[in-house]
């Protein structure tokens, strides 16, 4: 048994927010541990050269990630190209630096949007398809949906992140309501929250040395995160290994909320 219970064997995942840098390499590691993928991104080019690099049969799918219409489509269109839905993985987010006082009621819409009522919607439509299509051979769930929240859901930050950090708390209480809810249908639901996370976006940032000594002075472990580190708990929320725990936010952040 201890052989086969992170194995994602002949499921279907689809990774929202995929061609990103923790997007991508989660991606990877999914079809690594045997499950089908599809991978959504802004632009077309993007999303087929992800899926033409990641291999093995993976969808590119293409998703404005405030434009909900667009996000309930990814999940039509992986169970119309795959037959199923198994396996949901968000990566969708971002953000929007102001200064509280000042922040534009325009930014913070559009960061709850891309934070928060994205990932909702793409749960209900996930859920959705999941109650409906019969269960895999020999299944006990229905399907799995992990969320990628972050280590700033629980912990405030200097100025200039109000909406991100709003959103992505409300992200956390929202997994708990939804693993309460679906329940019944044996659809679980949990996130991880991950702390700084090397990619391609925040290079710049890291390359500052003054940024970053300052960065990892606050993180015990005294590195930022990389974007394998998120391997071992995605493997495990969306495998057998996790199918008594729903409602769940993990901190993957090298000890900083231990410490704050």
């Amino acid at each position: 048994m201890a052989r086969t219970l992170f194995h994602l064997d002949g499921q279907v995942a689809l990774v929202a927010g995929g061609t990103g840098g923790i997007g991508h390499t989660l991606s990877q590691a999914l079809i690594e541990y045997g499950a089908k993928v599809a991978v959504s991104g802004r632009t077309a080019e993007k999303a087929r050269t992800v899926a033409a690099e990641l291999g093995a049969g993976t969808l590119g799918l293409v998703s404005a990630t405030t434009e909900m219409a667009s996000i309930r489509r990814l999940v039509a269109d992986t169970a119309t190209h795959f037959g199923r839905v198994d396996l949901v993985l968000n990566c969708i987010g971002g953000n929007a630096r102001h200064e509280a006082e000042d922040f534009p009621e325009e930014d913070w819409r559009r960061l709850i949007d891309l934070n928060l009522t994205s990932a909702f919607v793409l749960s209900q439509a996930a859920a959705k398809q999941m109650m409906a299509q019969p269960r895999r051979p020999g299944a006990t769930l229905a399907g799995k949906i992990l969320h990628i929240s972050s280590v700033r859901s629980a912990l405030g930050i200097r100025a200039g992140y109000v909406g991100y950090v709003s959103a992505k708390g409300g992200l956390n209480l929202m997994v708990k309501q939804l693993a309460t809810e679906w329940a019944e249908h044996a659809i679980l639901v949990n996130a991880i929250a991950p702390t700084f996370i090397r990619t391609e976006q925040v290079a710049d940032m890291l390359s500052d040395p003054v940024f970053y000594d300052g960065l990892v002075k606050r993180i015990p472990l005294a590195r930022v995160g990389e974007t394998e580190d998120l391997i071992g708990a995605t493997v495990f929320f969306l495998s057998g290994a996790s199918d008594f725990v729903t409602g769940q936010t993990l901190f993957i952040d090298g000890g900083v909320t231990a410490c704050q």
